[in-house]
């Protein structure tokens, strides 16, 4: 896990501005960073060292024949089997980094079909004068760039482009739907105008020559399943699914640092915890585990997460978030997200991976994507409700309290719908453009915060693909959701514990809110009244509503106080 950055194009001197991205993004990678230069462009890459720990795998590498190099952000699980496809090859590291590169040097494009990772990637092509990225298939690792006087600039964060001279304005349309209808963004787009994201499973080239960008899509996810057997008892689906979900989480042990891994207390920490036992049968007392709580019963999952390692040996670290540091937190947080994020919930991630990398650990393994593979949300069994945000029925937003002509600049949001089937629309909504999107971008954020490697064995795309494709039957069943998990999490896991109910991951924020952090959250939406673009009337109305509960979501009283901070940030 690290951080790239780069300039193409027609400059004097990219040494400063690549420098000035590379101090931007130190804290994505703490162990080694270094510049290159040559003519027409400039390779910047801060190394967080996971793999392979010699300083003969810092970046920017060089192949082997001279004419490629390379600065990459990720991890190639099955480097060590992609070795086999450069027999003869003589290796000077033992790094997924060189297989990288060679293979794109022996093969080109095809050998983005043969990656088991999460990655983003430039190669200078010195002969050609051409530079080639390319990001993983759900786009775990970020990629963001713009054309900025003439030149391609592109890093692993916002801040890096913004350091290195790209205007700092929001986009206004990206702002207006996220008021009106909470979405993020597409995943081409960000908050900034002019800045753009290669959306996961596609690659950019771009010649300076021609000084324009080209993007492809080299990943058919929907081709994929629809050529996915769909398996027809349970035993069937054991048979193919066990040993596919054993290998994603034995390839994300790949590391030559310590590993550990994130806990809740649900169905999906539960089997990622009996893999993470089962791919380390020795290891028990040496793998940690992490969880959040914050002392308030009726939101946290400390209990089961400890009913969870009642019969293992994997120490527990147990990281509480305190209202009273929430304010300095929050602060913070936006620091290193550079767009509006989550809420209480990721200020509370944020705090595992501080702890992670106090003790040492630097890369930790977390439970995401078996709710959008395996339809586990509750909006899936009940199409009429709509809401992104698990047990919520009032509306998410209130886009009253900002002007007409502000909110004018939105769109009709609508995302694709591939599939016949209704629930698929759902799950791939969720896995492209929505949940997935969303909490990858967060969580990216918050572990290199801390210089802590993330990694998602269920975001596997092999377990993705597979899931994902299988009758509606095997998904819900007596209005249960992931249905057959909970029976395949029987034979791994405590039954109490395999049955129970899906429940979000939260916090009080909804009464931290209304409560200690009154004077906190009334001073920033205060300040949000100042705006020209907020009707001050209709923003006091809904502020005291809140306050006297009429609502059962804080989504827009965060969603006031987070574009308050972003603005503050980024003036």
């Amino acid at each position: 896990m690290c951080g790239i950055s780069g300039i193409v194009g027609p400059m004097s001197d990219y040494a400063v501005p690549v420098g000035q991205m590379v101090q931007a993004q130190r804290h994505r990678g703490p162990d080694a960073h270094a510049v290159y230069c040559d003519a027409q462009v400039g390779l910047g890459h801060n190394r967080l060292s996971i793999i392979d720990l010699h300083e003969t795998a810092n970046q920017p590498f060089h192949s082997s024949c001279g004419r490629y190099v390379m600065v990459f952000n990720g991890e190639i699980y099955n480097y060590r089997e992609l070795k086999s496809r450069l027999f003869g090859h003589p290796f000077r590291t033992n790094s997924d980094t060189e297989v990288l590169v060679e293979l794109y040097s022996k093969y080109g494009t095809e050998m983005l079909e043969w990656l088991n990772g999460m990655f983003a990637f430039a190669i200078w092509d010195k002969s050609e004068r051409r530079l080639f990225c390319a990001r993983d298939r759900f786009g775990v690792k970020p990629f963001y760039y713009a054309i900025h006087q003439g030149s391609l600039y592109f890093a692993s964060e916002i801040k890096a482009l913004h350091a290195a001279g790209v205007e700092k304005n929001i986009d206004q349309t990206v702002l207006a739907d996220y008021i009106a209808k909470g979405s993020y963004g597409m995943p081409d787009e960000s908050f900034w105008s002019g800045i753009k994201q290669l959306p996961g499973g596609c690659t950019l080239s771009f010649e300076p020559s021609r000084g324009q960008v080209e993007l492809k899509s080299y990943y058919d996810f929907v081709s994929r399943v629809q050529h996915t057997a769909q398996l027809h008892s349970e035993a069937e689906l054991k048979a193919a699914y066990h040993p596919l979900l054993h290998d994603a989480v034995s390839l994300r042990f790949v590391a030559d640092v310590p590993v550990g891994f994130n806990l809740s207390g649900g169905l999906d920490s539960s089997l990622l915890l009996a893999f993470v036992n089962a791919a380390n049968p020795d290891k028990g007392e040496q793998i940690e585990a992490f969880t959040f709580y914050t002392g308030d019963p009726n939101y946290d999952e400390l209990p089961w997460v400890e009913l969870l390692l009642e019969q293992e040996k994997n120490p527990l670290n147990r990281v509480k978030l305190s209202v009273d540091e929430l304010p300095r937190l929050a602060e913070e947080v936006a620091k290193f997200q550079d767009e509006p994020f989550g809420g209480f919930p990721t200020i509370a991630y944020s705090g595992i991976f501080r702890q992670a990398r106090e003790k040492g650990v630097k890369v930790l393994l977390d439970g995401q994507g078996m709710d959008e593979a395996w339809a586990g949300y509750d909006y899936y069994r009940s199409p009429a409700s709509q809401s992104l945000v698990q047990g919520t029925k009032s509306p998410l937003t209130r886009p009253a309290v900002f002007e007409a002509d502000f909110l004018g600049a939105g769109r009709n949001v609508s995302y694709p719908k591939p599939f016949d089937s209704e629930l698929l629309n759902l799950q791939y909504r969720d896995i492209f453009y929505t949940k997935i999107p969303r909490a990858l971008r967060f969580n990216d954020r918050v572990s290199m915060q801390h210089s802590v490697e993330l990694r998602e064995p269920f975001l596997d795309y092999r377990l993705v693909e597979f899931g994902f494709a299988q009758e509606q039957k095997w998904k819900i069943r007596n209005q249960e959701g992931k249905w057959y998990l909970r029976q395949f999490a029987q034979e791994v896991v405590p039954k109490r514990l395999s049955l129970a109910p899906k429940r979000p991951l939260q916090t009080p924020q909804r009464e931290w809110l209304r409560g200690e952090l009154r004077d906190w959250a009334d001073s920033h939406i205060q300040q949000l009244a100042q705006r020209d673009f907020i009707r001050g009337s209709e923003l006091s109305k809904e502020w005291e509503a809140y306050q006297k509960g009429l609502s059962d979501n804080s989504f827009y009283v965060w969603q006031w106080i987070n574009l308050n901070i972003i603005l503050n940030t980024n003036n």
